[in-house]
C-alpha cells in the first residue's frame, strides 16, 4: 500500500493547551509522526512525498475567510503587546451568524473552537502538506489503487469550514471525500477514531452525497461535548444521512466490533463508490486519554472488517498519540486491511 507524508508535517510543534482549565504539555506532539512512519513501514507501505496541490483541494471545503486567517493570524497576533507565543483564543462569541470582527483576537475566538490548536509560524504549512498527503492518496485510489494511507498531521477530523479545534486545522477527511467525488458520485466517510469527527459531520450535515459515520466515545461526558449524540441524523437534504454510535467509556474490542458491525450495515445500505476511513488509534487502552479500551489485534479486527466492504479506500490519519504501541496499532491496523482485501 502506498503511503503519503511530507517532513514540513513535523514542524507544527504545540506547546500546551487548556485540560480541565489547567494548562498541560499538548499531546499531538511531531515525535507521533516518527511512530507512525515505522507502524506503516512495518505493515509493507512504501512512503511517498505528497505534491503540492495549492489551496485548491482545502478550498472546496474550507471557507475563503478561514484559509485567509489560516494563513495570516500568526504574523497579525505577533503584532498584539504583550500577546502569547502562540495564537490561543480568549474569547469566543455565542453564536456566529452576527458580524466578523477585524481584531485578531476576536477572530481567532471566531475561529477556534477550544484553546487545544495553538497555532504558530509553522502551524499553517504543516497543516497544507498534511492536507496535501490526503489529495495524493485519493488520486492514488482513483488512478486504481485500492487503498491508500495519509499519515495526516496534524489531523483534521475536528475542524469544521471554518473552525478549528480539537489539534485540527484543515479537516484532512473531508479533502479526501471531495477528490475522491471527482470520479465517486456517492462517498462514505468512517470515522473510528475516539472522539467524534465533529467537524466532517458539521461540514456534510446537509448533503446526501457523502454519508458519515462516527464510532467513539460517548460525548456526554467527553470531548466534544456538544456534537456526536446517537439523535444527530444530519438536516435538509442531509437528513438520514449522518450516523452516530456513542459507546460507554471504556468499552473494549467485543463492544466496539459489535458496534462497528452496525455502522459497515448503514454503509452497505448507502452503497457508496468510495470510501474514506478516518482512523483514530486513540481509542487503545493504553493512549494517554483512556477513553475506551481497544487493544493492537483490535485494531486488526477493525482492519479486517472494513476491508470486506470491498471498495476503493482512503485511509486518513487522525488520532492517537504517544505511547509504546502507537507504531504497533498501525501496523496492527494496515496489515488486518490488507489481509482482507479481495
Amino acid at each position: 500500500m502506498k503511503a503519503f507524508y511530507a517532513e514540513e508535517q513535523k514542524r507544527h510543534d504545540p506547546k500546551a493547551f487548556l485540560s480541565s482549565g489547567a494548562p498541560q504539555p499538548n499531546p499531538e506532539q511531531p515525535e507521533r509522526v516518527e511512530r507512525l512512519l515505522a507502524g506503516a513501514l512495518s505493515a509493507g507501505c512504501t512512503i511517498e512525498r505528497p505534491r503540492n496541490h495549492g489551496l485548491g483541494p482545502v478550498a472546496a471545503v474550507h471557507t475563503p475567510e478561514y484559509l485567509d486567517f489560516l494563513e495570516h493570524i500568526y504574523a497579525r497576533w505577533q503584532r498584539i503587546e504583550g500577546a502569547s507565543a502562540e495564537v490561543i483564543p480568549n474569547i469566543h462569541p455565542i453564536a456566529r451568524n452576527g458580524s466578523y470582527p477585524a481584531s485578531a483576537v476576536g477572530q481567532a475566538g471566531y475561529h477556534m473552537a477550544d484553546t487545544a490548536c495553538p497555532i504558530s509560524g509553522e502551524t499553517w504549512q504543516s497543516a497544507l502538506w498534511s492536507a496535501w498527503s490526503a489529495v495524493d492518496a485519493a488520486e492514488a485510489v482513483m488512478s486504481g489503487a485500492p487503498a491508500a494511507y495519509a499519515l495526516c498531521r496534524p489531523p483534521g477530523h475536528h475542524a469544521f469550514a471554518d473552525v478549528a479545534g480539537g489539534f485540527c486545522f484543515i479537516n484532512n477527511s473531508a479533502v479526501a471525500a471531495r477528490v475522491l467525488h471527482k470520479q465517486a458520485a456517492r462517498v462514505a466517510i468512517l470515522d473510528v477514531d475516539l472522539h467524534h469527527g465533529n467537524g466532517t459531520q458539521g461540514i456534510f450535515y446537509a448533503r446526501p452525497d457523502v454519508l458519515t459515520v462516527s464510532l467513539h466515545a460517548d460525548p456526554v461526558r467527553f470531548y466534544p461535548f456538544f456534537w456526536g449524540h446517537a439523535d444527530e441524523r444530519g438536516e435538509g437534504l442531509g437528513l438520514g444521512y449522518n450516523f452516530n454510535l456513542p459507546l460507554p467509556r471504556k468499552s473494549a474490542d467485543a463492544a466496539f466490533l459489535e458496534v462497528l458491525a452496525v455502522a459497515l450495515q448503514r454503509i452497505r445500505a448507502f452503497s457508496p463508490d468510495a470510501l474514506v476511513v478516518a482512523l483514530g488509534l486513540d481509542a487503545f487502552e493504553g493512549d494517554p486519554f483512556g477513553g475506551l479500551s481497544m487493544t493492537t489485534p483490535g485494531f486488526s479486527r477493525i482492519g479486517e472488517a472494513i476491508a470486506k466492504l470491498d471498495l476503493p479506500t482512503v485511509i486518513v490519519q487522525e488520532g492517537g498519540y504517544l505511547c509504546d504501541e502507537l507504531g504497533d496499532n498501525l501496523t496492527a491496523f494496515l496489515t488486518g486491511f490488507g489481509g482482507k482485501m479481495r
